[in-house]
């Protein structure tokens, strides 16, 4: 079949947009928050996939972790086990955290893996458990409590919170050209596995690693105004006056604060990107527009 000259200009003019794109962040890391709709949608699936496999090809370092919320619930269910949560933490006592490494660490890792190898990718699966990669404590709260003198302190279970990271792993991955696929599954001092908020562990392991780039993959366009229009190129102080107005709220909020945290923690920028979007990745990273909201360390940075 061969191309019109109106099909033909479209894709020179992608590929000239994309080239200084690929100059710029060939041979970085871009550590990528896997989750929401385009994990459970088989074309956004896809896409996602080739898009990861794409980025290795022409040089960038992908490192993806993941979610399972839904997944982990849809098992329980069938095992006849009610999801709770606290705060929107899910409450992990010991059967339930059987649950989540087996959904997390085996089902969802292992069909991430699969799917970018079927684009012609080599990925590699694994858990903060393996060469103890991610060091996990305990995550606790505490309330107040009328009848108490002191505050309440709530026990959720097996939910933790990173301690540190042994990147050793990675590193060896990354330089081995393999795509390390990352479930947010802990270990503690005491042995004891925790299960941990998968944006918070690729925000904090981009600051770790000292990516280019964090991206989050949200089932949202990004950060809206007051009007419904995207927001972009948002720096400390302006995030401050949008929460401080109430326009970021709910479940944005621990994105954003994650975003933030990790460019003045040394990430250069930090993306929250619609998931529902065909090929959102590449579309964020290669093109001059991208498809959310862009955050960045510093006013004019």
């Amino acid at each position: 079949m061969t191309l019109t000259t109106s099909s033909a200009n479209n894709i020179a003019h992608v590929l000239i947009e994309a080239l200084p794109y690929i100059n710029r962040f060939s041979g970085k890391t871009v550590v990528i928050k896997y989750g929401g709709h385009a994990m459970v949608d088989e074309t956004l699936k896809n896409s996602f996939a080739r898009d990861i496999v794409l980025m290795k090809r022409v040089g960038i370092n992908p490192v993806v972790v993941h979610g399972g919320g839904p997944q982990i619930s849809q098992l329980l269910n069938r095992l006849g086990k009610a999801s709770e949560f606290f705060q929107g933490m899910r409450i992990t006592d010991r059967e339930t955290m059987d649950v989540v490494q087996m959904v997390l660490g085996g089902l969802v890792n292992k069909d991430i893996v699969t799917l970018i190898n079927r684009q012609g990718g080599a990925a590699v699966g694994l858990t903060g458990k393996d060469a103890e990669l991610i060091h996990a404590r305990k995550l606790t709260f505490t309330r107040d409590n009328p009848e108490m003198t002191v505050p309440e302190i709530i026990d959720i279970g097996h939910v933790g919170e990173v301690a540190s990271f042994d990147t050793a792993v990675i590193d060896l991955l990354i330089q081995g050209n393999f795509i390390p696929v990352i479930a947010p599954i802990g270990v503690g001092d005491d042995g004891q596995s925790y299960n941990i908020n998968a944006d918070l562990v690729a925000g904090k392991l981009a600051q770790v690693l000292q990516a280019e780039k964090l991206l989050l993959l949200t089932n949202t366009a990004g950060v809206l105004s007051k009007e419904g229009h995207l927001l972009t190129g948002l720096d400390p102080t302006w995030v401050q006056d949008l929460i401080d107005d109430g326009i970021i709220h709910g479940g944005m909020l621990p994105k954003v604060h994650c975003a933030l945290e990790a460019v003045q923690g040394g990430v250069k920028t930090a993306h929250i990107i619609d998931g529902r979007v065909e090929h959102a990745v590449l579309l964020e990273i290669l093109t001059d527009k991208g498809v959310g909201t862009l955050i960045k360390g510093r006013r004019g940075h």
